[in-house]
């Protein structure tokens, strides 16, 4: 398949070819100036394949800049994105208080203050809320967002805007406060999108420069204690330093699950110039990662459990059509990321996939929707004809006690978010999103980024777009000399 690439080296617009060798999805491209680039895109070509069905391309109403130079250049969003914004980020600062090896955002490393003040965010939140649906979700990310005062009331704000979703990207070294982390709660926090590398000390004294791990602990501790029972676990993903701890990680969320709701594993992303042989020893895929948990849970959750993230597009689909408004949909590349959830039961893991017919239930969904549009159901048939069928595709041997799934289903599809939320409380959630750096880039996957950031210049840019290409150029352009942000700070 043909597509277009980066080169690591200048950031020039390459053509690139993505294909199968060896049982493997390579990406190749060779720049004119610098030379031929060979990377890893999936480590497993089955299971490439077998994602590659649930692909669901969708589409954006709302539009901030024009097609000029092509993607990934032109993005804000630019008429060939197909994806609204699912999950929002807005960086309130770029300062931090670490100075980790790992950092995409090369946080402390640039002698300038990028802080956009309350206003500017302010109206990135409206650019946010103003595209068609609203974007439902919002993350502060740095740097280190809570080194920013004001985060509290940037919490509020986020609320009372409509944000459905507020979370905070954190490495945890202010949360052991536990008055200040009552003050996050109280301003109306969704979740805490922890930093957490691992259950030993090594991964944080490699990649974070100090062993963090007593300090991620202590945050876990302080939200049991606050009652706060949404944290995400965050582990950087690199092969040779905590590749072997999968399993463990998701041994600890589950002993652990009345506070954790999920564990978003994020394979490394390489920047700069490697060297190919050590990039190519150390690159981790999605599959890598799947066979990695199954390895490690002792087949407790298995490469079969996992989907990726579009398969869950036709309950928006369905939702939308009952309501009769737009909603988000997890429409990203089928290749960027893979889920499965999971219940705990006697501490025992029973992936969702063990007991209900994941793909019975969206078949069934799409025919309902059908009825629905073409009039043949009305939405009172419609419901008890699920509330009928559901029941069949569920295995009740299998399934975890005093879980009420068809209660749930039925209500979430009722467009009900306190019924979702209930549904995220009961199960845990094991995902990987692979973020790509300038030696996999592929822009078909930019295309249909779901994971935006919001810019002081009114720009919706894609994660990767944004943290390969337009990091750099946004930080230049609002950032001030650290001696003058001191001043204005006085």
């Amino acid at each position: 398949m043909k597509t277009i690439s980066l080169c690591p080296i200048c950031l020039k617009q390459i053509p690139a070819e993505i294909k199968e060798e060896d049982g493997k999805i390579i990406i190749e491209k060779e720049c004119p100036e610098h030379g031929h680039f060979k990377d890893i895109y999936w480590e497993d070509a089955e299971l490439y394949k077998r994602f590659s069905k649930y692909e669901y391309i969708g589409s954006i109403d709302v539009t901030n800049t024009d097609v000029k130079k092509g993607c990934p250049y032109d993005c804000g969003l630019c008429p060939n994105h197909t994806s609204t914004t699912i999950l929002a980020n807005i960086d309130v600062t770029n300062r931090c208080n670490l100075n980790c090896p790992i950092c995409f955002a090369n946080a402390n490393h640039t002698k300038k203050i990028y802080e956009p003040d309350f206003e500017e965010i302010r109206e990135m939140m409206k650019l946010l809320r103003n595209e068609i649906p609203p974007c439902p979700a919002l993350q502060f990310a740095g740097g280190e967002p809570t080194v920013r005062e004001d985060l509290p009331e940037l919490i509020k704000l986020a609320k009372e805007m409509g944000f459905v979703h507020v979370q905070v990207a954190t490495n945890g070294i202010k949360l052991k406060n536990l008055a200040y982390l009552k003050k996050l709660k109280e301003a109306g926090l969704s979740t805490i999108y922890l930093q957490f590398d691992g259950i030993t000390e090594k991964p944080y004294l490699i990649s974070r420069g100090k062993n963090l791990l007593p300090t991620k602990l202590k945050v876990i501790e302080n939200c049991r204690k606050v009652g706060f029972n949404s944290v995400v676990l965050v582990p950087t993903l690199v092969k040779g330093l905590n590749d072997d701890q999968v399993g463990d990680l998701i041994k600890f969320a589950v002993e652990n699950v009345d506070v954790v709701r999920c564990v978003n594993f994020q394979p490394v992303s390489f920047t700069g110039r490697i060297d190919e042989s050590k990039r190519l020893e150390q690159r981790i895929t999605i599959p890598d990662f799947i066979k990695l948990v199954e390895e490690q849970t002792n087949g407790e959750i298995s490469k079969e459990d996992f989907y990726p993230v579009p398969f869950v597009a036709p309950i928006s689909l369905f939702v939308e059509t009952w309501t009769n408004t737009t909603k988000a949909k997890l429409t990203c590349h089928q290749h960027c990321g893979a889920a499965t959830y999971v219940f705990v039961e006697d501490g025992k893991l029973i992936p969702i996939t063990r007991f209900f017919d994941v793909e019975g239930f969206v078949e069934l969904l799409n025919e309902v929707r059908m009825d629905l549009t073409s009039s043949k159901f009305g939405k009172t048939k419609a419901i008890l004809h699920i509330a009928k069928e559901l029941p069949k595709l569920i295995d009740k041997s299998k399934a975890p006690k005093n879980v009420k799934l068809v209660e749930m289903a039925i209500e979430i599809l009722k467009d009900n978010y306190d019924a979702l939320a209930k549904f995220h409380y009961n199960a845990l959630m094991i995902g990987c999103m692979h973020f790509m750096d300038p030696y996999n880039h592929d822009v078909n996957r930019v295309r249909r980024c779901v994971i935006h950031y919001a810019t002081p210049d009114r720009r919706i840019i894609p994660f990767c777009a944004y943290n390969t290409v337009h990091r750099k150029e946004i930080e230049e352009k609002f950032s001030i000399p650290i001696e003058e942000w001191k001043k204005v700070k006085k």
